[in-house]
Formats: C-alpha cells, structure tokens, sequence
C-alpha cells in the first residue's frame, strides 16, 4: 500500500512539474516569448520613440520570434499624437525593469564596509534599445513640439551617462532624431505646431535657401526670396520654430560626446523626414563634422527614422551572437541606384549602403556568398509618387515585369531574397504584388516592406531578411503576410477606399481625426481587408480573427491582428 501510495505521489509531482514547465514554455510576459526550443535567449530592453504599431509591437515581435524575451514600457508610458509622453517616468521605467539587487561581492562590502543588497543591472538582460527622443522629450512627436529649456533638457542628457556609471554592464544602443522639415502644412499631419498648417511650405522654402547659402552662394533671386521669406513668416514662428531646432541640434551633440566616452555600444542619429536641401540636410551635415572633430566612433548618421529602432535591434542581436551578414542590392531598371526617393536627401543606394552598416553588416558588391540580396523597387523614372496615385493600378508595366523577373531569378538561383517596394511611398506598388502572386513567389522570399517612406522600407526589409534566418518557416511567413496586410492591403488600398467612404458614417469623421466614427471606420476597414487578403492571399492559414484598428484615431496607420 505505502509502495502504491509513494508511486502516486511521484506520478502527481511528474505531472505539476510538467504542467510547469509547460506554462513556462507558453509564458508571454510582456508579450514576449520566452523560449525557443526551450532554451531562454535572455531580455532585451527596448524603448521606441511612440507607440505606432510599426514603432513599437510590429519591431518588437519581430525579435521575440527569434526566442529573447522583448521588454517594452506599457503604452501609457509612450507617446503618440496627443500626448507628448513623459521621460521621468521612462527613466524610472528603466531603472526598475533593468536592474535586480544581488549580494555584495567581498571587494564591494570592504569599499562600502556594508553587506547590504547591491543593485546592478539584471544579468538576464543582453542589450538595451532605447530611444533618446523618449528619454530627453518624450517621444518622437515630443521632440517636435516641445516647450522645455535648453538648461532642462541637458540633465536627461546627462543621465545616460549617469546609468552607464552605475551599471557599467549596461550594453546601451541608443538611436535619437535629427528633427524632419515637411515639405508643407499637409506633409506635417498634426505632428508639427500648429502654425506650420499655414506657413509649413515658406518654412520649408526658407530652410532650402538657407541650406543652400551654407554651402553655396546664393543667386540674387534667391537672396530677394529668402528676404521676402523672412519678412512674410511671423517673427514670433521662426523663434519658435528653429529655436526649437537649436536646441535639439545642441541635445544631438551632447549625445555624440557620449558616443565619444564610450557610453552607448552604437549611436544612429536619423534623419526625420527631409529633401536635399533642407533644414534637416544642413543639421546633420553640421553633426557629421561635429562627430569628426570629436573623433567619435560608434555613430551612425543616416536618413529615416521610423525604421531605426529595428535596424538597432537587429544590431544588437547580431554583437549578442557575434554573426555579422554580408548582404547586396539589386535595383530595378532605370534611374535604380541614383534614385533619390520622396522623404530623403541622398541617393537610395547609399541609404542601403548605411543601414547594413548600422545593424552590423558588411555591404558587398557582388551577390556572390551573400547571407542576404536584398532587391530594390524602384520607379525606372526616379519618382515616387504616393500609393493613393492614380498611377498605382494593377496593370503589368515593363519595368513590373523587369523586377518580378529578377525576384523570381534570384530565388530560383537560392539567394535569400529580400524586398524593398520603394516605386511609390505609404504603400505597395500594386502591380508588382498582384505579378508576386501570380507566380507564387509571396511567400519565397525571406522579408518585404513598402510602407511609409523609401527609407522606412528600406532599413525594415533588410532588418527583417537578415533576421529571418534565425527563424522558423512559420514565424516568417507570419511576418511577411502581417506586411502584405498592412503594405499592400490597407495602405495601398484599403486606406484610400474607406478614406472616399467617410462620408457615408455619421459621426463627421476625418481622415486625419476619425473622431466618433473611428469604431465604424475600423469596422469597415477590417471586413474590407479580410476581403482582401482572401483574393490576394495564399496564406490564409496565418490568419486567424483579423482585425484593423487606428491607434491614433487616423487613417494614415493602422495596427493589424491576425490572431
């Protein structure tokens, strides 16, 4: 009896101990997975500059399928469009989800004469990505609006190094933002001051003149122009406005210092939305000169932003495993490499060029033993227009055909194939997608993105391709069909369908404010993309309950569930 009673004791034990580990296994703690094949990978600290699902979730999960556990601060910690976010509280967020108190070793208790518990930072932890926008401003927005003195701002600065001191251990990737100049009061969204509504085209047109007289002499009709500028803007807009900048240009700086000290393993400034000639343009060819004279290393100076954060993230993973790729490009026919798309100031090759330096890889000029080719889109004539243009149809043009031709090449010859839909900005290029899928090659190539800027794009798909090799088949698949979701789904045409329907609900929602309609426009804009994925998608079995929302009550992004 005792023998029986003993044997169901163990059989009780065997199974609690095996339901334990089971719920260890499926443990989503702050959403992130924690094992791969069982095997805990460790945590990653990462702060983005807002909650934009692209910024925030979309980058995060990417990591968390390769098996590390993606710490991020709760979304009321973070900034959106409303609300500027609030960096004490990120700093005390930090503080408490990154360090752990161990015992005193015997060299601490004898310099301290103390055997009181000594906070360090949590050795579970590999690397911390952070955003200095949201630790100096609040957010990226923040960093756009904000009101705060030169002499506030310093001392956020200052507590990077401060965190550095007290945890040495710290392994800090820090990305912060050269401040955009939109082009016009429409390019600005709600994400500028509200003056630049009515003076964001002379505002800009005024920071092309003076961009260009840093470096060039004006022509006289240039120099009566750029007099008439400043006689037309109200005074009190260009104080505002550039002193804003001033002091931001000053934060970048204080940070390059940092870089110079050691204190960051890898710093990117990234250029906010620009042109060629542009406030923008000048301030991060100041910053360049800046980071020269001080000899700093470790910093990356580059165009875009929003893609910044993953191509850190990736940076990181790659020094946490030592495994640094050697990637290619390819471009479709036409102005290709010289290409300077919408939203940038440089040619696209050289954004490519400076994003495989940023997460850690070597650029080779032949697609021989590459770990990744990633293939650019391009618009054979150079432009690149918006998604919702006209010119965004399905019929199959030659440079189309051309592009599909080299994608269905290189993942016959066995490249691991990447792509970069950059022929039209905020969206797919619908042609290129529907000629994909009818050759079935979707779900062939190792990463895609086509949303936002050329830039975002960019550094998005070669992040994610040179990520997916760690992956299973199943968690790229699920990445690539969430982009195609969101890419080529809602922004090249779901958004552009219901933003023609707002009409038709009744709360007088806008595309910029959806207001009281924002449940029915997410309600239409889900059925409209379940429609969607089930005529254009082969790969249903990834979708599960989608659903469409609008985290920030517009049209422009969109956070998509598939499961």
């Amino acid at each position: 009896m005792k023998k029986i009673i003993f044997l169901l004791m163990c059989l009780l034990c065997l199974m609690v101990s095996v339901e334990a580990f089971a719920a260890s296994k499926s443990h989503t703690g702050d959403k992130a997975e924690l094992y791969n094949n069982g095997i805990a990978k460790g945590k990653i600290i990462f702060i983005p500059h807002d909650n934009r699902p692209v910024s925030d979730e979309m980058t995060a999960d990417t990591i968390r399928k390769l098996g590390y556990q993606v710490v991020v601060p709760p979304e009321d910690l973070l900034g959106n469009r409303e609300n500027m976010g609030d960096s004490d509280k990120l700093w005390e967020w930090l503080e408490e989800n990154s360090t752990v108190y161990r015992k005193p070793t015997k060299a601490e208790i004898k310099a301290n004469k103390s055997k009181a518990p000594v906070r360090d930072v949590d050795p579970e932890i590999r690397a911390m990505v952070i955003s200095a926008d949201s630790m100096i401003y609040g957010s990226l927005v923040g960093s756009r609006k904000h009101k705060y003195s030169e002499s506030k701002l310093k001392p956020r600065v200052e507590r990077f190094a401060k965190y550095k001191k007290a945890y040495p251990k710290a392994k800090l990737y820090v990305f912060s933002s050269i401040m955009r100049t939109p082009a016009s009061g429409e390019h600005s969204g709600t994400e500028e001051p509200d003056y630049y509504k009515q003076y964001g085209l002379d505002i800009f047109r005024y920071s092309v003149l003076a961009d260009k007289a840093d470096v060039k002499q004006l022509t006289k009709s240039e120099e009566k122009e750029k007099a008439f500028l400043q006689e037309l803007i109200p005074e009190e807009y260009v104080k505002d406005w550039f002193g804003r900048r001033e002091k931001n240009f000053k934060i970048n700086q204080e940070l390059l210092k940092l870089a110079k000290d050691n204190v960051f393993e890898c710093l990117a400034l990234g250029r906010d939305d620009n042109a060629a000639w542009s406030q923008t343009h000048m301030e991060s060819r100041h910053l360049k000169e800046f980071t020269q004279k001080l000899g700093a290393t470790k910093v990356h100076n580059l165009a875009g932003i929003d893609e910044v954060g993953m191509l850190m993230l990736t940076r990181a993973v790659n020094d946490i495993k030592s495994k640094y790729p050697v990637v290619s490009a390819q471009y479709n026919w036409g102005n290709g490499t010289t290409t300077i798309p919408a939203y940038s100031d440089e040619p696209i090759d050289t954004t490519v060029r400076e994003h495989v330096k940023l997460l850690g890889g070597h650029y080779s000029e032949s697609a021989d033993k590459v770990d990744l080719l990633l293939l650019v889109n391009t618009s054979p004539n150079g432009e690149s227009p918006g998604a919702n243009w006209y010119s965004n149809s399905t019929v199959l043009t030659s440079g189309v055909r051309y592009f599909a031709d080299m994608v269905q090449g290189a993942v016959k010859d066995g490249y691991r194939v990447s792509i970069a839909d950059i022929s039209f900005v905020n969206g797919s290029d619908n042609a290129l997608m529907a000629e994909l899928s009818r050759r079935h090659l979707l779900y062939d190539v190792q990463s895609y993105a086509g949303w936002n800027t050329p830039t975002n794009s960019v550094g998005f798909a070669l992040a994610q391709g040179v990520l997916a090799k760690g992956m299973g088949a199943a968690d790229k698949n699920q990445l690539l069909t969430i982009r195609y979701l969101d890419d080529w789904g809602y922004q090249a045409n779901v958004r552009q369908t219901v933003a023609r329907q707002l009409s038709w609900f009744e709360g007088a929602g806008l595309y910029s404010r959806l207001g009281a309609d924002k449940d029915r426009v997410e309600w239409r804009a889900t059925g409209l993309l379940q429609l969607f994925a089930e005529r254009n998608l082969p790969a249903n079995e990834y979708i599960k309950n989608l659903q469409v929302t609008n985290p920030w009550s517009r049209l422009f992004e969109a956070r998509i569930r598939i499961n």
